[in-house]
């Protein structure tokens, strides 16, 4: 598995290996072992899947507060999305930066994003689908969004994006209080 820093501390990008022969290829995409080695110490919990018919389907930015906030494994394993993340770390040097990222079935890149961070991806092909493990249950009470054209990210779209109710009407980034606090490490 390759391991790549991104600038923003803490989200990372995965690459699995990938071995192939004539029928296709085999790729194993999550190996605690191999990421405590790599410095990744994660219990994921939950499986989630999604489905966008649409090609411009965002969805996003999307996060879950304490005490149930959660770190996400990203992967995209059918077609192609712009993934994009957003430090909501008060008092981070990276507080409101983002980062976008595009994650294919074909380049089977992960994002690993912690917990702090914003989360939104935009579909750049219809019927794709997006797959990502969590390190907490999903916890309706601390469900959140912020509007995701609140922060001059370039989602690369042409024209309107297919939005949710929820993500068309997410405050914006500057009318939002965020739930996290930086904590320096030491």
């Amino acid at each position: 598995m390759k391991t790549e820093k991104t600038k923003l501390a803490g989200v990372l990008v995965l690459t699995p290996r990938r071995f192939g022969d004539n029928r296709g290829w085999f790729s194993e995409t999550w190996n605690r072992r191999a990421m405590q080695r790599a410095g990744i110490a994660l219990d994921f919990v939950q499986d989630n899947h999604s489905f966008s018919a649409e090609q411009h389907t965002l969805r996003g930015l999307h996060y879950q507060a304490p005490p149930h906030a959660q770190d996400k494994l990203i992967s995209c394993t059918r077609g192609a999305i712009l993934d994009v993340v957003v430090d909501a770390r008060k008092g981070s040097p990276t507080y409101g930066d983002w980062l976008s990222m595009e994650l294919t079935a074909e380049n089977g890149r992960q994002l690993l994003v912690p917990k702090g961070f914003l989360h939104g991806f935009i579909t750049r092909v219809a019927d794709t689908e997006v797959q990502y493990k969590c390190s907490d249950f999903y916890a309706a009470e601390s469900d959140g969004a912020v509007r995701w054209d609140s922060l001059a990210i370039d989602w690369q779209a042409d024209g309107d994006p297919v939005l949710s109710a929820k993500d068309a009407a997410a405050p914006a980034f500057d009318n939002w209080t965020s739930p996290f606090v930086w904590e320096r490490k030491v």
